[in-house]
């Protein structure tokens, strides 16, 4: 029953594998078939095991003490999917709690676990694997998209695609449209639906909602198969005050942080971890390996990095107590999270660790043998606030905002960067990415295209949220699919083309993404045309260029530039009318001109429609 090295370890906080001391597991127990149950319960006067196969009776099967704090019970008989919980007794009140280490669960609203054994799949994923070991993103593409499974597509009667069914027609579709990663917001186990998954109650289960743990192999073993990375969103930072759930577990802050001014996120209705506490850190970052170990993920988008670092996110003066020397950052959180990367790197090397991190916190992706927190990138949230409220300007107005579009590039370098357009800014009266643009209706798509050959093109790797690659037009809604009918409507197919071919010239023009660490990659032919709105730079990697010149006014303009002498072939064109546009810009290729532009000698004029880009090459 006790596993006395794995209970050290565990209390250590450097049991890394303790979902497979912890909950419950189908073994061999002197000759008799049954299921092992271990749950760290210290504050507990009494635990006993509950479930369908003693008709929930708390005083059929007692649990006994087998470690500090863990209790256990060996059950004969007992298999696959039944269900249980744990009777606590705590200060003389019983409760009913799940298995914080379970691997599956009961789908919501039902709250109890299921035992279920991990092994037995035969994964398809050896070739992807094995390429995946041997390489790193910095100077590969990373293209993500990021999608919510419940709502990617709904069937008639509103019931969701199961894993196996998305592992069909979400594999394929993001394939076809060229995105080579996929990001899939929290599959955890959680009880609300309208949390979107950022509540969870089961770090150790992917939810039922949508089939069973192999079922999800399944759909990463797909991904894999198509070259596709997969990322899943993770949520360290808080968890939900469900009453089955880790919320006061044992009757005591078993799992929460102990301060007043550090116990909950009062904004979000939640607890926090104590990320001081040995056991709590085993539990993460178990967590976090269990997803690359059994479920062959690549990378950890971990969630809500700012709330963690510093002890008065979202508090006024008042409601926090400063660290001991005497400022805000939580010191126990820093710590953790680079116990986090380091151990996820250590021992998965390929893992992509992502930092959801919106302050100017220092070297979030630096080394942490280097001083920094060991993520491999994070989000740009400066760039994306900019830009997006740069698209919503009326171009008259835009000149006076045009720092927003060159004022990334002050910091572009200082850290390892993901672009994103993401879940948060398609919801909550922030309208869709389309909807964002300002104008009239071709205005709107003109506008995204003109965004989209800018974040292509811009120093970072890329992600963007479900929907937009086809021009949603209404907000993202987490109860509905997305409106696929609308690329039946020629704008709206028109624009999926342009996404699947921008999708594919990111993929396969290194000078896009090779160097995006620094300016080695990037040169600003002219940053400050702010009267034309229009920015003009060039991207490079390994002896290739690609000039990129994009126009965000709301007039069609020829627009001078210097070059090195020679001819120039524009390799993609915003403003075809395969993609929506009206064909001003016609013209394949320009040839330099022997007249003085913007510090060079030579120069072209090229036309740019309204709300357009082109991207050259030097022939």
């Amino acid at each position: 029953m006790k596993n006395e090295l794995a209970d050290y370890l565990f209390h250590q906080g450097t049991n890394y594998k303790t979902y497979e001391y912890l909950g419950s597991h189908i073994c061999d127990c002197d000759g008799k078939k049954g299921v092992i149950f271990r749950v760290w319960a210290p504050s507990a006067e009494k635990v006993a095991l509950v479930g369908d196969f003693n008709d929930w009776n708390e005083s059929s099967t007692p649990m006994q003490k087998a470690g500090d704090g863990v209790w256990g019970v060996f059950v004969e008989g007992l298999k696959q999917f039944d269900a249980y919980k744990f009777a606590i007794t705590a200060n003389g009140k019983t409760f009913l709690k799940a298995d914080p280490y379970a691997y599956h669960a009961e789908t919501a609203p039902a709250t109890a676990s299921k035992v279920y054994a991990l092994d037995g799949y035969e994964w398809k994923d050896a070739d992807f694997i094995a390429g995946r070991d041997k390489c790193g993103y910095h100077h590969k593409p990373l293209n993500i998209y990021e999608v919510n499974l419940l709502s990617f597509r709904r069937k008639a009667d509103g019931s969701y695609y199961s894993y196996r069914e998305l592992a069909t027609v979400l594999v394929d579709y993001v394939a076809y449209m060229g995105y080579n990663c996929v990001e899939m917001m929290p599959v955890t186990e959680f009880p609300y639906d309208g949390s979107w998954g950022y509540q969870v109650t089961g770090y150790f289960a992917v939810t039922s909602r949508l089939g069973t743990p192999k079922d999800f192999m399944y759909l990463v073993d797909a991904f894999h198969r198509k070259g596709i990375s997969v990322i899943l969103d993770w949520v360290p930072a808080h968890f939900p005050k469900d009453e089955f759930g880790l919320y006061e577990f044992d009757g005591s802050l078993l799992y929460e942080n102990h301060g007043w001014d550090r116990m909950e996120h009062k904004g979000w209705g939640t607890r926090i971890f104590d990320l001081g506490r040995t056991e709590v850190q085993s539990f993460l970052v178990s967590s976090a390996c269990f997803f690359f170990e059994k479920y062959h993920i690549d990378g950890i988008r971990v969630d809500a990095v700012a709330s963690m670092l510093y002890l008065d996110y979202d508090k006024k003066p008042g409601e926090w107590i400063p660290n001991e020397y005497g400022d805000n950052k939580n010191l126990e959180a820093i710590a953790f999270i680079k116990k986090l990367n380091s151990v996820v790197h250590g021992t998965f090397p390929y893992a992509l660790m992502i930092a959801e991190e919106s302050t100017a916190f220092p070297k979030v992706t630096e080394t942490v043998e280097n001083g920094g927190l060991g993520f491999d990138y994070k989000w740009n949230m400066g760039w994306m606030n900019d830009t997006l409220s740069y698209i919503q300007t009326d171009p008259l107005f835009r000149k006076y905002d045009h720092n927003k579009l060159t004022f990334s590039l002050t910091y572009a370098f200082s850290e390892h960067f993901v672009l994103p357009v993401s879940h948060d800014e398609v919801v909550h009266g922030k309208k869709s990415l389309l909807d964002k643009q300002f104008g009239g209706y071709d205005d709107k798509f003109a506008g995204v295209r003109a965004f989209m050959g800018f974040m292509m093109s811009h120093p970072g790797k890329k992600l963007i949220f479900m929907g937009c690659e086809f021009g949603q037009y209404k907000e993202w809604a987490y109860k509905e699919g997305l409106e696929f009918f609308l690329k039946k409507y020629p704008s709206h197919a028109k624009l999926a083309k342009f996404y699947k071919d921008i999708n594919e010239t990111y993929l396969s023009t290194p000078a896009l993404y090779g160097d995006d660490d620094g300016w080695d990659g990037f040169e600003w032919i002219d940053p400050d045309d702010r009267d034309e709105n229009v920015v003009a730079y060039k991207r490079r990697y390994d002896g290739k260029e690609i000039i990129v010149v994009v126009n965000f006014s709301g007039v069609d303009i020829n627009y001078r530039f210097g070059v090195d002498k020679g001819k120039y072939e524009v390799v993609f064109n915003s403003d075809k009318k395969s993609y929506g546009g009206k064909g001003v810009s016609r013209k394949r290729v320009y040839e330099s001109q022997k007249i003085a532009s913007k510090g060079k000698k030579d120069s072209v004029i090229v036309t740019l429609a309204d709300r357009s880009f082109l991207y050259l090459v030097k022939k």
